[in-house]
């Protein structure tokens, strides 16, 4: 007998060894027997894939040797064969549950002494490359009625795309799909996010278009997604904002956000430096951050923003003066990159030194600035720019701050001189 089934060996004596592996495969496993210089040997258990060198050579002879037999989950297509010698842990799950049966069966009359002659056992040769099962590595659903309920994804998977499913949450078993490096999950209905999608170290590509979403969670810009993932899709959502946190994703190299209700992007955006595909259109900007400018795009496309009339002669001045205490020291700690930290520091003066602004001079303000907006070229850090209204524009305002009245007079000259 054999059965086609996943298979893990785990040695008992150390789970370290290389003989405890996990395949990627399904492998054969059959009940069989030896000729030898036309002398037959006694049952064996053998691994069949060509796959495994390790396992074509690994061999097990159950006859008064299994320790044990775990058939508590047979009826799931799972059992384990525990061998005395070698001291190993034969392991099987997704077998049919038939085969199974009378897998077990037969290794239970190996194992008992039976003649071999009343088994029903064959030479053991390599399986054929028919019989051993591909990893499944790319799944694509697209309607609700082709989505699984009862059966689990493959954990092989690295594409999975599941569109048009009315998902109202993210299914927790793609959530263990440890190699996925692109998930589709776009037109659904999904409201929020676990952040324990944080946990896919894997994953490169996250498409949520055409969700319901309102916010992208503190929790995941601060998971292992800062390393790995390089698009994401979250056009045509809700979400109304960004957390200052969202600029950790510095792998970033793909970024929608069009048709939302965003009415800022992330203050610290320029540190985005992977960034080069940036589209926003349809929403909420009246203007863009001061840090906007440190952006290296190839395509830029902030289309149908109801963007403000910038006017660098009506400043809002947020100057204290004399400036307090707290401001010296915070204006000290940046401009000298003082370490800091929760464990010396206040969270929220972590948080606020965290969304310092930064002053045309280069000094750093924390709340006494003044605060005007100007009128930049998108091509100034775009190489290809989508017009930014109908009257063919590519002008956007962008915030500027001051950190004295000293810096803004010279900004001030310099201005009214180019414009005299």
């Amino acid at each position: 007998p054999r059965v086609n089934c996943s298979l893990l060996v785990v040695s008992r004596w150390d789970s370290s060894l290389a003989l405890s592996l996990r395949l990627n495969i399904r492998e054969v496993l059959k009940l069989g027997v030896f000729y030898m210089a036309r002398k037959q040997v006694l049952p064996w258990l053998a691994p069949l894939s060509h796959v495994s060198a390790l396992l074509l050579l690994t061999k097990y002879q159950p006859s008064d040797n299994v320790e044990r037999l775990f058939t508590r989950f047979v009826e799931e297509g799972k059992a384990t064969v525990r061998l005395r010698e070698p001291a190993v842990d034969v392991c099987v799950s997704k077998a049919d549950v038939s085969n199974l049966k009378n897998f077990l069966s037969a290794v239970r009359l190996a194992h008992q002494g039976a003649d071999i002659g009343t088994l029903p056992l064959s030479p053991l040769v390599p399986a054929k490359t028919s019989e051993v099962e591909k990893p499944k590595t790319k799944m694509i659903i697209t309607s609700r009625r082709d989505y699984p309920l009862t059966k689990s994804f493959p954990y092989s998977l690295e594409h999975l795309q599941a569109s048009y499913c009315k998902l109202a949450r993210i299914d927790t078993r793609v959530l263990c799909l440890k190699k996925l490096r692109k998930l589709d999950l776009s037109h659904n209905h999904i409201k929020q996010l676990p952040a324990t999608i944080g946990d896919l170290v894997c994953l490169q590509e996250l498409n949520l278009h055409n969700n319901h979403l309102e916010s992208f969670s503190v929790a995941l810009c601060n998971s292992t997604l800062q390393k790995s993932l390089q698009f994401l899709d979250l056009s045509q959502n809700k979400i109304k904002a960004l957390p200052i946190q969202f600029c950790q994703l510095r792998e970033l190299v793909n970024l929608k956000l069009d048709d939302n209700e965003l009415i800022r992007l992330p203050f610290k955006v320029g540190q985005l430096s992977h960034l080069r595909f940036l589209s926003a259109a349809r929403n909420k900007l009246p203007f863009l951050p001061s840090d906007f400018r440190k952006l290296s795009l190839e395509n830029l496309d902030l289309f149908g923003n109801p963007f403000e009339q910038s006017n660098p002669l009506v400043p809002n001045i947020q100057l204290k003066i004399p400036l307090t205490l707290l401001e010296c020291a915070a204006r000290a700690t940046v401009n000298y990159r003082i370490p800091y930290g929760c464990h010396l520091l206040p969270s929220h003066l972590c948080e606020d030194l965290q969304v310092a602004k930064t002053c045309q001079c280069g000094s750093a303000c924390l709340s006494s600035f003044i605060q005007i907006t100007v009128t930049m070229n998108l091509h100034h850090v775009a190489h290809t720019v989508v017009l930014v209204d109908n009257m063919g524009g590519t002008e956007a305002p962008v915030i500027c701050y001051f950190c004295s009245l000293d810096c803004y007079s010279q900004f001030l000259d310099r201005y009214l001189q180019s414009n005299g």
